[in-house]
């Protein structure tokens, strides 16, 4: 196999070396690893030229659904924000800045990390894709169409996953955790394959079927069946062997020694997925807690894959609700702290990454009504989530016609938006914003009608509640942040690594090339 190994290699070079005047032959699309073009052999510490390849013995895997650059951004400017006692006194619009400067951002952990790449994210027929086929670019190294989980465009073949084939072919446990539904489109890329993402149903008996060995986070969608007849699946989970357990001190009992586990958070908010870092008490657990109890579980002599989701970084994104995005992208940092603080431990045997899927909501740092102005500090005035808002507000204002002066009195209280204040006080409403609040509170609450086409309302509200997501729009606002889109875009998704083989997740690739570059170091096929 050496040999054979060997011959390619030169007969590459060979070839390099004679096209190297011509014209660059176009890319066609073969699916090749780039630290398979670089190495003859990866393997557990096997020696091939000069290039000494070590598989880890860890892995973990951290998306950020819809976390890209400027999630990341916004948040580690946030942090600084807070922090700088001059960051006001800065600004570009001050005549005199009193010898003020700006700090600048508080690093998250993971933009530490020693590897940094960027991903291509689109998929086989969108530039602007979803969660379905970006995790499927990630978990297999195939393009899908939007919607479809792990099968190929033509839905006859069905792609094995990065966490299938280490668990079948290394022995090694396998971890999946989301801050969502288990069976929603992220962690499903890791064990199951659907045409569509919303056979809920079926891909639970995928889940169970899978054989891992810790699932943790949100609960299961449509448990029995989108009719609500089928066999409930947490019974299912229980028959295969699973510990199903869905409360917090059930959870904490949890050991390696109990055997395969479904941990359903307690505290389940909308969706019934985990709440909003923003929403959650200190009684509650954390990402985090469910990381460190999955490290607890998994750990072996053969070693563990987990991945882990920050989930409602994109349903944040989706409503534009940009302090519940900036908390939750901190949220996924301290899970990530988890498994740096595990990798201290374990330096030789340990691989992180941290990625997303793609990025939601077209989220800018920068607003056409503040110039170059960021107030940032400014989202620290939200004190509730948009759902939650939704959930424990707005529901009890339709039911009781609550008045716009008793709304704009919890407005106040919860986002600190206020009708009137002192001079300067930037997070007084003006005409302009109270009247878009004035209109948003009479479509949500008395059903009237707002004047404008379908297309604005659309631009105004998307698919949200009119009021919340006013709120939350202006609050951005003001801050210096804003939005593009309701849905996700076409960006680029950072690619950070740190540990074992960190350096290959360097460059500019394609998402398929963390599936690749993955399989490669850890010798599956």
């Amino acid at each position: 196999m050496k040999k054979i190994l060997s011959l390619l290699l030169a007969l590459s070079l060979l070839a390099a070396t004679l096209v190297g005047c011509a014209t660059p032959a176009a890319d066609t699309g073969a699916e090749v690893s780039t630290l398979a073009a670089t190495t003859t052999n990866v393997s557990t510490g096997k020696t091939t030229g000069e290039t000494k390849v070590t598989a880890p013995k860890y892995v973990f895997l951290f998306i950020g659904d819809g976390m890209s650059y400027p999630q990341i951004q916004s948040t580690s400017d946030y942090l600084g924000a807070l922090n700088d006692a001059d960051y006001w006194q800065a600004e570009p619009s001050l005549d005199d800045n009193k010898g003020a400067k700006l700090d600048g951002p508080e690093y998250l952990n993971f933009m530490n990390f020693e590897a940094a790449g960027s991903a291509v994210t689109y998929d086989s027929n969108s530039f602007c894709p979803d969660s379905a086929s970006t995790a499927t670019s990630i978990s297999t190294g195939h393009k899908t169409y939007s919607g479809t989980i792990n099968m190929s465009e033509d839905y006859k073949t069905a792609y094995e996953t990065i966490a299938e084939k280490v668990h079948e072919q290394l022995g090694m446990k396998v971890g999946v955790i989301s801050s969502v539904n288990l069976n929603h489109a992220t962690p499903a890329a890791f064990y199951a394959h659907q045409a569509s993402r919303n056979d809920y149903y079926e891909i639970g008996l995928e889940l169970i079927e899978s054989g891992f060995e810790y699932f943790s986070g949100g609960g299961l969608l449509k448990p029995t069946g989108s009719d609500g007849k089928q066999a409930d699946l947490y019974t299912l989970a229980e028959k295969a062997g699973y510990n199903v357990v869905k409360t917090q001190a059930e959870a904490e009992a949890v050991t390696a020694d109990t055997g395969k586990a479904i941990l359903v958070d307690e505290h389940l908010a909308d969706g019934d997925a985990m709440a909003y870092e923003l929403d959650r008490t200190e009684d509650m657990w954390s990402l985090a807690d469910h990381v460190e109890k999955g490290i607890e579980v998994l750990d072996n002599d053969k070693g563990f894959f987990m991945m882990c989701e920050g989930g409602k970084i994109d349903w944040a994104c989706h409503a534009n609700d940009a302090a519940s995005t900036i908390h939750d992208t901190q949220a996924l940092a301290d899970a990530v702290q988890v498994a740096i603080d595990f990798a201290e431990k374990h330096p030789t045997e340990t691989l992180i990454l941290v990625t997303g899927d793609h990025e939601t909501g077209g989220l800018t740092i920068g607003f056409a009504g503040t110039d170059y102005d960021t107030y940032l500090n400014l989202l620290k005035s939200q004190k509730i989530s948009f759902a939650k808002y939704d959930s424990d507000y707005v529901a009890k204002y339709k039911e009781n016609k609550t008045s716009f002066a008793d709304v704009c009195k919890d407005i106040e209280k919860l986002f600190g938006l206020k009708t009137q204040g002192e001079e300067g006080d930037k997070l007084v409403l003006t005409a302009y914003e109270l009247a878009q609040l004035k209109t948003a509170y009479e479509k949500s609450i008395n059903g009237k009608a707002t004047g404008m086409d379908q297309q604005q309302e659309y631009v105004m509200y998307g698919t949200y509640e009119p009021l919340t997501v006013t709120i939350t729009h202006i609050l951005n606002n003001k801050s210096g942040v804003s939005f593009t889109s309701y849905s996700h875009t076409g960006l680029p998704v950072a690619v950070l690594a740190e540990g074992v083989n960190a350096d290959v997740f360097n460059g500019y690739y394609d998402n398929t090339e963390i599936f690749n570059k993955l399989a490669d170091m850890l010798a599956v096929k």
